[in-house]
């Protein structure tokens, strides 16, 4: 049978395909897929998740013979790359590894730590973002990596919602669509696959997908204005692959099928209509379509498992993300083909695909240390200097002021020696991600002559103990949290003190190391900061803007007061 891949039985624009490939990579791909038992073919499609760098853990995926292993961040160099190395070298048809590259905090500790989406957005420089995004890819090659799960293209509209946030390039379209366009270019153009998500666009429902089906309520013609023209002009730019969340698009549903009732709100990760007819029908995508994970509460509260997991392929998706059970799940596959609810032909084009896609990365042509090379050689591509440089600007540039009506800044030891810190200790959903730490932020304050304490809910401060309250707070967006909120009990110790307020009485700072909407919970804090991630470098150019030494130069991405006036004054 021939490697080329049927097109959708809908009307689609010609596109050149992200994945054409020579007539010997085609006939590569036909060699392997033929050769492959059926099972072989299902197990394929599977791409499953390792969160430990251990043989165990590794050999447990690789007895499934999974197309792909999507790697976590860990925390020791030479164990990430002697799991990666092991699962590679151990794998019969060329293995890809995918991963979460968005920057932040769920970052390896000992790669070049680059600002997340939404701090690389306020630093408001697309030639700086193309060169982070070249840092990534070249680092990311050097682990192994072939396929990123990036960039995101979530328009951040719905302030409470706790999954888009720091992981969106903000509210403007525009804004959104040129960082992507140089992100995609850049990372692609290393050798990595770049994968725009989440189609069909998520950041307007204030719930998260991994809980929930949540639902772009947008009409077609906005969305054609917005999404569709981000998603769209990145498949003319030749990005290799999407992600299909579980999102529902409604409005594109009744357009088509006006009775449609409460199948308007399928999620797009199993709905034929928005893969095949508007993604690659309206779109003409020819990549590769990912489901987002098949473990998430969008697509479980949907859908029973024994109907989900044949339907995640048989309706546009080439690619089958995460398990809880593998082999459960690939007998469940095998089941839907039998009885009909997967067709040969969804199958036949779904493996075509994913072989094709690493083809084109051109995977099946490389040696091992090709792939990944030599520890020493590895490490030596890690953290360059000009890398770390790259990433300090970066920081410091992001830093954003949003309010300071009282001109409070620049702060000094002569107005405000005493300083209490009000932490939020932070937590992260992802796998690897360090416990946050301001100890950069302290030191560089004490070197400059301030005197700085923990708060202690047991001794309250006061205006004869302390000159300046810094709170420090701040999520990063994190999946499964439900919404975001300035949760002061938590930070004064009790519900009790959670009702006490500072800011009349002893000068204030809010700052945010995450989401960039806290200012909604405090609208009478008269100075109020983003630095959108904890990273060291952040807190040092933080500690720079605060006494004065640096400008801040950051561009809020997004509209910080929420759309309240309130908050502005």
């Amino acid at each position: 049978m021939s490697a080329t891949i049927a097109m959708p039985p809908f009307d689609a624009p010609l596109r050149a395909s992200p994945l054409a490939l020579s007539r010997e990579d085609q006939h590569w791909v036909e060699q392997t897929r033929d050769a492959m038992s059926v099972e072989a073919q299902i197990a394929q499609l599977f791409v499953l998740s390792a969160r430990h760098d251990n043989a165990a853990e590794n050999d447990g995926l690789l007895a499934h013979a999974p197309g792909g292993i999507h790697r976590f961040p860990t925390r020791n160099l030479d164990a990430a790359w002697g799991a990666a190395r092991h699962a590679i070298e151990r794998s019969d048809v060329p293995l890809i590894l995918s991963g979460d590259i968005e920057g932040g905090m769920i970052s390896y500790p000992f790669t070049t730590a680059i600002p997340n989406q939404m701090g690389i957005a306020a630093c408001d420089d697309l030639a700086l973002s193309t060169d982070l995004a070249a840092i990534v890819g070249r680092e990311s090659r050097a682990l192994g990596y072939n396929w990123s799960f990036t960039p995101v293209v979530d328009i951040n509209r719905a302030f409470r919602n706790a999954v888009v946030g720091t992981r969106s390039y903000g509210s403007d379209p525009e804004r959104i669509l040129a960082q992507a366009r140089a992100y995609v270019r850049a990372l692609q153009a290393q050798g990595v696959a770049a994968c725009v998500k989440h189609w069909p666009g998520d950041g307007l429902d204030d719930r998260d997908q991994h809980l929930v089906t949540s639902v772009n309520d947008m009409d077609m013609a906005e969305w054609r204005a917005t999404f569709g023209n981000i998603f769209g002009t990145l498949v003319d730019d030749g990005v290799m692959t999407i992600m299909s969340a579980h999102i529902a698009l409604p409005a594109y549903i009744r357009e088509e099928l006006p009775d449609a009732g409460a199948r308007a709100f399928e999620p797009a990760s199993v709905s034929r209509l928005l893969n095949l007819k508007l993604l690659r029908g309206e779109l003409g995508f020819q990549g590769l379509i990912v489901s987002d994970a098949t473990i998430m509460g969008g697509l479980t509260s949907w859908m029973a498992r024994t109907e989900a997991v044949p339907a995640v392929i048989e309706n546009g998706c080439d690619v089958f993300l995460f398990s809880r059970n593998p082999a459960e799940d690939m007998a469940l596959m095998l089941q839907g083909l039998r009885e009909g609810r997967l067709s040969e032909q969804r199958l036949h084009e779904a493996v075509t695909r994913f072989l094709s896609l690493k083809a084109k990365l051109g995977l099946h042509r490389m040696t091992l240390d090709e792939r990944i090379a030599p520890l020493e050689q590895v490490r030596e591509t890690l953290r360059q200097s000009d890398h770390l440089d790259q990433a300090a600007r970066a920081a410091a540039s992001s830093v954003t002021l949003i309010k300071d009506r009282d001109a409070q800044l620049p702060i000094a030891p002569d107005r405000h020696k005493r300083v209490v810190i009000i932490a939020d200790e932070g937590s992260s959903f992802f796998s690897g991600a360090p416990e946050r730490d301001f100890t950069p932020l302290r030191a560089g304050l004490e070197r400059r002559g301030f005197i700085v304490r923990s708060f202690d809910s047991d001794a309250i401060p006061t205006p004869d103990d302390a000159d300046l309250i810094l709170y420090l707070i701040g999520q990063e967006a994190t999946p499964a949290h439900s919404h975001i909120f300035l949760d002061f009990a938590r930070l004064h110790g009790s519900p009790r003190n959670g009702m006490i307020q500072f800011n009349r009485e002893i000068p204030t700072l809010l700052v945010s190391f995450g989401q960039p909407y806290y200012l909604y919970d405090a609208p009478n804090f008269s100075t109020y900061i983003n630095a959108y991630a904890s990273l060291p470098d952040v807190q040092t150019a933080l500690v720079e803007r605060l006494t004065g030494d640096a400008p801040f130069t950051g561009v809020s991405p997004v509209d910080a007061f929420c759309g309240k006036e309130q908050l502005t004054w």
